[in-house]
């Protein structure tokens, strides 16, 4: 009896997630434009003078860097930049990335190397932005400062003055 209640209830559950599937497919509009991501060019290497530190947790040892000259706010709404990250054993790892604000995605166009070139990623995909403490600083840069609300900031000095503030003025939180 168990068993068979078990195979009911599954049942229903599979029923309904492809009824929403497809009530979900009937509203999309198919003449609506679909996203495009617009072509990104490396920027000029980061230089020290321009590095803007930002927050990202207690826990972490590592300090976090945005390069001032290279936020952009693209037409498709993905803002990108620099990033520099000094780790506590003296490290520095530099990338070009860019966050997709409406989705809650980011992508690494391109890591840094000593000599001051950018290598293509190997895996330049997007990926969703969790909140874990391997991803700290991206959720902090999407959620406190680039992308108050899933809306990508407007200007790049609306995005400077978040990392000024430490947070978005948007974002009203301790």
């Amino acid at each position: 009896m168990m068993m068979r209640l078990a195979v009911m209830v599954i049942g229903l559950l599979a029923g309904n997630a492809m009824l929403a599937d497809t009530h979900a497919r009937e509203w999309e509009d198919p003449d609506a434009p679909k996203w495009a991501e617009a072509e990104a060019e490396f920027p000029a290497f980061p230089q020290e003078a321009n590095l803007r530190e930002f927050y990202v947790s207690e826990v972490t040892t590592h300090k976090f860097y945005i390069d001032a000259t290279t936020l952009s706010v693209g037409k498709d709404g993905v803002v990108r930049y620099v990033l520099v990250v000094r780790t506590s054993g003296g490290a520095t790892n530099t990338s070009f990335e860019g966050i997709r604000c409406e989705s809650g995605e980011m992508k690494i166009y391109a890591t840094g190397h000593h000599d001051g070139q950018w290598a293509k990623a190997r895996r330049s995909e997007w990926r969703r932005i969790e909140n874990k403490p391997v991803n700290r600083h991206h959720a902090v840069l999407a959620r406190e400062l680039f992308c108050p609300f899933a809306v990508p900031i407007k200007t790049p000095a609306e995005g400077l003055e978040a990392l000024r503030l430490g947070k978005h003025p948007a974002v009203n939180f301790q």
